[in-house]
């Protein structure tokens, strides 16, 4: 009966953040039709031209960022479920890693249809990091979370091969890799699809995310997501205000001269590129995304916008259910095991769809959160966390 007492009130920027991050990414991902890359070969030369429009826009935006920013709110989320458990006296780290155990089963049902692009199963491995952390100083974590977003991996090798000139980056056969699961997805049996899914698909996923620097990249975004949270910078107020808007100062000054380099640095030689211009990527996507992150921070202060994106919060509170249902939707849409309508969707088509599918996750929102408190993949993560228990988070 005294659990109300210790929750922290629901702070609804939050949900606003990560229903526009999650909206994003599915933008993306029609765009990206899936990583599933069939397109159509014969359109008027006017589309193709709106085509590279749309590509470049989306992806400048969002590509990068939208997944960044929902891994700095699974961090900010760890800390309100641990916060609450302390306030009790309690330890939430074991609970945690039973979460992240639950986790494995909804990256898997998520990876089933998505060829190769599970950030779940990411989510699980690196989630591990707060699990360690959890009791550490907040200068701690934020030096932690620094050490991680400098991405030492890449360095490391790229002044190995500064002093070896012969040092090669390890050969992960995600080509290799990617090229195979394209090859059960265009055949379209959908026992092939879904097995090969999961097992190699899962793979590819990982290794490719340790090749493009989002390992330890997402590690920092989850111990700054909880950093923030510690520091209550979400809260509405004054001084948080003055802070983002310094954010947006600094990140804003920062793209501009990071992106530069990171231009320059992709023209030298193979080991460069993956080694500094990895580094430099990940840079200036983080600097936009903060650019992104502080911005709707700011402008949500102002009624006006957060009215006309209010409905997002609802997108934001069945996140886990939306970013499941996107992929299933999307393989039905444009898969051979299903309606295959890639050959004829471009960039352009494909953003319409994107929208579409936006618009009627956020209609189903709307309306089951009338009726239940948690969408339903939420509900049962939340369920099964607290199996056992009677005092839930």
């Amino acid at each position: 009966m005294e659990q109300p007492i210790y929750k922290n009130p629901r702070i609804e920027v939050v949900d606003a953040l990560r229903g526009f991050a999650v909206m994003a990414i599915l933008l993306v991902h029609n765009l990206e039709h899936f990583i599933f890359p069939v397109y159509p070969t014969n359109s008027p030369e006017w589309l193709n031209v709106l085509d590279q429009g749309i590509f470049n826009g989306v992806f400048t935006l969002f590509a990068g960022k939208a997944y960044a920013i929902f891994a700095l709110l699974f961090g900010f989320t760890f800390y309100v479920q641990s916060n609450n458990q302390k306030k009790q006296g309690k330890d939430f780290g074991y609970r945690f890693l039973w979460r992240l155990v639950l986790l494995v089963g909804f990256a898997t049902l998520n990876a089933a249809f998505f060829p190769a692009g599970d950030v779940l199963q990411l989510f699980v491995v690196v989630g591990l990091v707060l699990f360690f952390t959890r009791n550490w100083s907040d200068k701690a974590i934020i030096i932690t979370s620094v050490i991680f977003l400098l991405q030492p991996v890449e360095w490391y090798h790229y002044i190995a091969s500064l002093v070896n000139r012969t040092h090669q980056l390890p050969d992960l056969k995600i080509d290799e890799m990617y090229s195979e699961v394209a090859e059960y997805t265009k055949a379209g049996n959908f026992w092939d699809f879904i097995l090969g899914n999961i097992s190699l698909g899962q793979k590819a996923s990982l290794l490719w995310a340790i090749n493009a620097g989002r390992f330890f990249q997402t590690a920092g975004l989850f111990l700054l997501g909880f950093y923030i949270g510690r520091k209550q910078f979400f809260v509405s107020s004054e001084n948080n205000f003055l802070f983002w808007v310094r954010t947006l100062i600094i990140s804003a000054i920062a793209f501009a001269p990071l992106y530069t380099l990171k231009e320059l640095i992709m023209t030298n030689g193979a080991i460069v590129r993956q080694t500094v211009g990895t580094v430099f990527d990940m840079w200036q996507k983080l600097a936009f995304t903060f650019v992104l992150v502080s911005s709707f921070i700011l402008l949500y202060q102002n009624s006006k916008f957060s009215k006309a994106v209010g409905n997002l919060r609802f997108y934001g509170k069945m996140s886990l259910t939306n970013y499941i249902t996107q992929s299933i939707i999307g393989a039905i849409i444009y898969f051979p095991l299903g309606l295959y309508l890639s050959p004829y969707c471009g960039y352009t088509i494909s953003l319409f769809i994107g929208f579409f599918i936006f618009l009627m996750q956020m209609q189903f929102c709307k309306w089951w959160l009338i009726r239940h408190k948690q969408g339903p993949l939420e509900y049962i993560w939340h369920k099964w966390t607290w199996i056992g228990t009677k005092h839930k988070s």
